[in-house]
C-alpha cells in the first residue's frame, strides 16, 4: 500500500508516503509505553477469552447431549459455568483495558493537534501566502480525529480480528486439517480482496474525497472572513453559487467513494456465504463419517459466527483505516516539511541594543522571481535615526522591512542589527525587539486588553492603560460597553480603521522595542484621526530607530533621511529639501503628488 500515498497533490507539496505515516503514528503510539503495555495485557486477555468461547460452547453441548443424568447435569452446569466465565473475562478485560486506553488516546490526540499547530506556525510567510487558512485549519483539526479513527480501527477491530481469525484457523486445522485449510484459504481470499480493492480501486477515490472536503473548509473560510467585501458588492448570491459548486464536487466524490465501498462489500459478502456454506458442509461430512460429535458441530458453528462477525466489519474497517490515513497524511507532511526560515542549532537570543541596522552586500530574490530584487545591497541606519522609504511600487521597500524582521533569509551577504547577524539569533527574540505598526492592523477576536497586551503578556492593567493613553486609544475604549474587556471581533471588525490603528500603536508602546517599523500607518485615515495617530507616532518614535514606509509628505518630511528605492536599489537619499533640489526620482514623485500623498509610480 506504500506507493498509494507517494504522490504530488495539485499544490505541489509532497504527500507523505504510507511508511512515513506509519512511522509518525508509531512515534505517538510508543510515547506512553506503560499505558500501552497495560492496555495490551488486558487486550490479549480479551482475545484469548474470545478464542476460548467456541471450546466452552462445545463442552456445554456435549454435556447436554449426554442426557439428564446426574453426571450429565454436573457436566452441563460446569459447561455453563465455563461459558459464563469466559464471557465475564472477555468483558472485564475489555472494560479495564479501555480505562488505560482513554487517557492514552486523548494524550496522543492532544499532542498531534498541538504539534500540527506548531508546524504551521514555524512555516514561512510564503507558505502561508500559498495556502488557504481555512484548508490548513481543516487539515490540522481533522488529523486529530484521523488518529483516533486509525487507532480505534486497528486496536478494537483489525488486530482482534486478525488474532481471532488466525487462532480459529490454527485450532480448526489441528482438529480437522481439511476444514482448517478451507477456513484459512477463504479468510485469506477475503483479506486479499479487501487489500486489492483498497489499494487499486478505492485509494484514489478516498483521496479525491478528502481533497474535496478540504476545499469546503477553504471556500467557507475565504467567504466568511471576507464577508464585509461580499456585502459591499451585494455578492451574497454569487458567493452562494461559488460555494455550492465546491460542495457539488464533494457530493460527486462522496457518492463515487461510497459506491465503491458498497461494491467491495458485495464480493466480501459472497466470500462470507462461501465460508458459511463450506464450513457447515464439511462439518456435516465429518459428522456423517463419525469423525465429529454434536459438540464439534457447535464448535464449528460458533467459530464461524465469531469469524464472520469480525470479517463483516473487517472490509469496512479497512476503508476506515484508509480514510484515516488520507486524513492524517497532510499533517504528517507538515511534520516532515522543512520550514523556509529556521533557527540555527543552539542559536542565542538577540541582545537588544540601541537599534543600529546594517545591510552588508545583501543579495535576495523571491523564489518565483526571474531575477534577484537586491544585488550587493549595502546600507547603514544609525541608532535613533528615523528613515523614510519611498519609491515606485515593487521597488523593494516592503522587502527591506521583511528582511529586517527575518521573514526571509538573504541569499548572500549579511543583515546585522546591533552588530548581530539576524540569522545567528533566534527569530522570536529578534522580532520581540521590533515593534511593527502595519497599514491594516489585524487584531485577534479577543478583548482589547488581550490585544494591547499581546506585545507584553505579563503587563499590568496600569501598563496597558498607560500604553492606550499614549496611543490616544484610552478615550474611545472607555466609551465602549465593556471597556478594555470588549471583544473586537475577527480581525478587529468591530472597530474603525483609526481605532484599530491606535490599538496597534498601544501594542508598540507596550512592547518598548528599540526598533519601530511604521508601514503606511496613516495612509487610510481621515484627517482628524490622522492628526491623533501622528501625534502618538511622534511620541512613540522618540529614542527609537524608526523605519517608515509612507506616502504622506507630512510624515516623510520629518524623517532624518529619505531613502528612494527603485528596482531594488537606493537611487537617492537625503532630506526632503535636498532631494527636491536634486531633481531626481524623488522630485518627480513629489511633483506627481496629490494633496499630501506622494505618488508611488515613476513618470
Amino acid at each position: 500500500m506504500s506507493d498509494a500515498y507517494d504522490i504530488d497533490d495539485e499544490s505541489g507539496r509532497r504527500k507523505a508516503t504510507f511508511g512515513q505515516v506509519a512511522k509518525y503514528l508509531w512515534k505517538h503510539w510508543s510515547s506512553q509505553p506503560l499505558k500501552l503495555a497495560l492496555f495490551g495485557a488486558f487486550f490479549l486477555f480479551a482475545i484469548a477469552a474470545d478464542l476460548a468461547f467456541p471450546f466452552a460452547s462445545a463442552r456445554l453441548v456435549e454435556a447436554l447431549a449426554a442426557g439428564p443424568t446426574a453426571e450429565g447435569t454436573r457436566e452441563a452446569a460446569f459447561g455453563y459455568g465455563v461459558v459464563a466465565f469466559v464471557a465475564f473475562i472477555f468483558y472485564v478485560s475489555r472494560n479495564i483495558g479501555v480505562r488505560f486506553w482513554l487517557p492514552y488516546a486523548a494524550n496522543n490526540m492532544e499532542r498531534i493537534v498541538s504539534n500540527g499547530f506548531r508546524d504551521v506556525q514555524r512555516f514561512s510567510s510564503d507558505w502561508h501566502a500559498d495556502n488557504f487558512a481555512g484548508a490548513t485549519v481543516r487539515r490540522v483539526s481533522r488529523a486529530m480525529n484521523a488518529y483516533d479513527q486509525i487507532s480505534d480501527t486497528l486496536v478494537w477491530y483489525m488486530l482482534p480480528a486478525m488474532g481471532v481469525l488466525i487462532g480459529v484457523t490454527v485450532l480448526t486445522f489441528i482438529q480437522w486439517p481439511l476444514i482448517g485449510l478451507f477456513t484459512g484459504g477463504t479468510i485469506a481470499l477475503f483479506l486479499l480482496s479487501a487489500y486489492l480493492f483498497g489499494r487499486y480501486l478505492i485509494a484514489g477515490a478516498v483521496r479525491r474525497y478528502i481533497k474535496a472536503d478540504t476545499e469546503i473548509g477553504a471556500a467557507l473560510a475565504d467567504a466568511v472572513t471576507s464577508n464585509a467585501t461580499v456585502k459591499a458588492f451585494g455578492a451574497e448570491e454569487r458567493e452562494q453559487k461559488r460555494f455550492d459548486a465546491v460542495v457539488s464536487v464533494w457530493r460527486v466524490e462522496a457518492i463515487n467513494t461510497w459506491t465503491l465501498w458498497t461494491n467491495s462489500w458485495i464480493l466480501q459478502n459472497m466470500l462470507l456465504f462461501i465460508l458459511q456454506a463450506g464450513l457447515l458442509g464439511l462439518v456435516l461430512l465429518e459428522w456423517s463419517k463419525g469423525r465429529a460429535t454434536a459438540g464439534d458441530a457447535v464448535f464449528a458453528i460458533t467459530s464461524f459466527l465469531l469469524v464472520s462477525g469480525y470479517l463483516r466489519t473487517l472490509g469496512e474497517n479497512v476503508q476506515n483505516l484508509q480514510k484515516g490515513i488520507a486524513d492524517i497524511e497532510d499533517v504528517v507532511g507538515y511534520d516532515l516539511e522543512q520550514a523556509g526560515v529556521v533557527d540555527r542549532p543552539s542559536a542565542p537570543a538577540f541582545n537588544a541594543g540601541a537599534g543600529g541596522i546594517a545591510f552588508d552586500k545583501v543579495s535576495f530574490g523571491y523564489k518565483n522571481a526571474s531575477e534577484a530584487l537586491y544585488s550587493d545591497f549595502s546600507l547603514e541606519i544609525t541608532p535613533g535615526e528615523t528613515v523614510a522609504l519611498v519609491g515606485p511600487t515593487g521597488s523593494g521597500k516592503s522587502t527591506f522591512v521583511k528582511l529586517v524582521q527575518r521573514l526571509y533569509d538573504v541569499d548572500a551577504g549579511e543583515i546585522r542589527i546591533d552588530g548581530q547577524d539576524v540569522r545567528a539569533v533566534t527569530q522570536a527574540s529578534l522580532r520581540q525587539s521590533l515593534a511593527l505598526v502595519p497599514q491594516d492592523p489585524s487584531l485577534f477576536h479577543r478583548s482589547l486588553k488581550e490585544n494591547i497586551s499581546y506585545a507584553k503578556p505579563d503587563a499590568t492593567m496600569d501598563e496597558i492603560i498607560d500604553a492606550a493613553r499614549r496611543a490616544r486609544a484610552h478615550d474611545f475604549i472607555e466609551k465602549l460597553p465593556f471597556g478594555y474587556d470588549t471583544e473586537v471581533g475577527e480581525r478587529g471588525v468591530k472597530l474603525s480603521g483609526g481605532e484599530r490603528q491606535r490599538v496597534a500603536l498601544a501594542r508598540a508602546f507596550l512592547a518598548g522595542a528599540p526598533i519601530l517599523i511604521l508601514d503606511e500607518a496613516t495612509s487610510s485615515l481621515d484627517v482628524e484621526t490622522e492628526r491623533e495617530v501622528q501625534a502618538a507616532m511622534a511620541e512613540l518614535k522618540r529614542g527609537r530607530t524608526t523605519i517608515v514606509i509612507a506616502h504622506r509628505l507630512s510624515t516623510i518630511r520629518e524623517a532624518d533621511r529619505i531613502l528612494v528605492f527603485n528596482q531594488g536599489r537606493i537611487v537617492e537619499q537625503g532630506k526632503h529639501a535636498e532631494l527636491i533640489s536634486a531633481r531626481g526620482l524623488y522630485a518627480r514623485l513629489n511633483a506627481m503628488s496629490v494633496g499630501d500623498t506622494i505618488a508611488d509610480e515613476a513618470a
